[in-house]
């Protein structure tokens, strides 16, 4: 356990831990910290120095993986920290997934330069899924629009503005992200991007989706959830919250 008077370092790959909380609605008792990281200043003994060991397949990967890997996890740690003063690493599970204490939901998340994890007591949150993402180019978009999009998200999306396909491509992407993130611990089954659609989302970052197959006796076909969305520097965060 780190010795309060002397806390972790923070790797030289990453800049201060920031708790800023970035998304339009505040959710409460929950603890979002995020951090930038530059692959490029991944010191040889960054995982040493923060006290985080690397599983293997990280050990034998690139720095852009490695250090985009600590980011989160030294993210992931502090958050439990301030939310419970627990001193836990979450793992990496066998679906790919991090490994949280039982009691506890939780997401990380990364893209270029940035990462950040959100951490719960499952008695206020059952499920927190969290995606953050680049904001894909026009022309990519559209390339993308057909795997990503159902027939009627397409459809509502060509009603739309021109000059929000981009974005609504992306949101799209990153909010279907954080439902599977926040739904798979629960019903423990595998769904991709055909089995959820966006109905409507505001410029203020409000998104209503509905699932399109029953997941479990719960989690139904037809039934809709809440999610919030920033764009912050050319990358959108989204998050997907399941309440107790």
């Amino acid at each position: 356990m780190p010795d309060m008077n002397h806390p972790t370092a923070l790797p030289a790959c990453c800049t201060p831990l920031d708790a800023h909380w970035p998304l339009p609605f505040v959710l409460p008792e929950t603890v979002l910290l995020s951090t930038h990281f530059d692959s490029t200043l991944l010191a040889h003994n960054d995982f040493e120095r923060s006290a985080v060991a690397p599983p293997a397949s990280i050990q034998r990967s690139v720095a852009k993986r490695q250090a985009e890997f600590l980011a989160g996890r030294v993210c992931a740690r502090a958050a439990l920290q301030q939310l419970e003063g627990l001193d836990f690493i979450p793992a990496i599970g066998e679906d790919r997934a991090p490994v949280w204490p039982a009691h506890i939901s939780g997401s990380i998340t990364h893209s270029t330069g940035r990462a950040a994890a959100i951490v719960a007591n499952k008695a206020h949150w059952r499920g927190l899924g969290m995606d953050l993402e680049n904001i894909l180019n026009p022309e990519r978009a559209e390339r993308l629009a057909g795997e990503i999009l159902t027939a009627a998200e397409l459809k509502r999306m060509a009603a739309g503005r021109r000059e929000d396909l981009a974005l609504l491509v992306t949101l799209t992407f990153s909010v279907k992200e954080s439902l599977f993130k926040a739904l798979y611990p629960i019903v423990q089954q595998r769904f991709y991007f055909e089995h959820a659609e966006v109905l409507e989302w505001s410029e203020r970052g409000e998104v209503r989706l509905r699932l399109l197959t029953d997941l479990s006796s719960e989690w139904r076909n037809g039934s809709q959830l809440d999610a919030q969305f920033a764009v912050m520097d050319g990358q959108l965060l989204s998050l997907v919250s399941v309440a107790a």
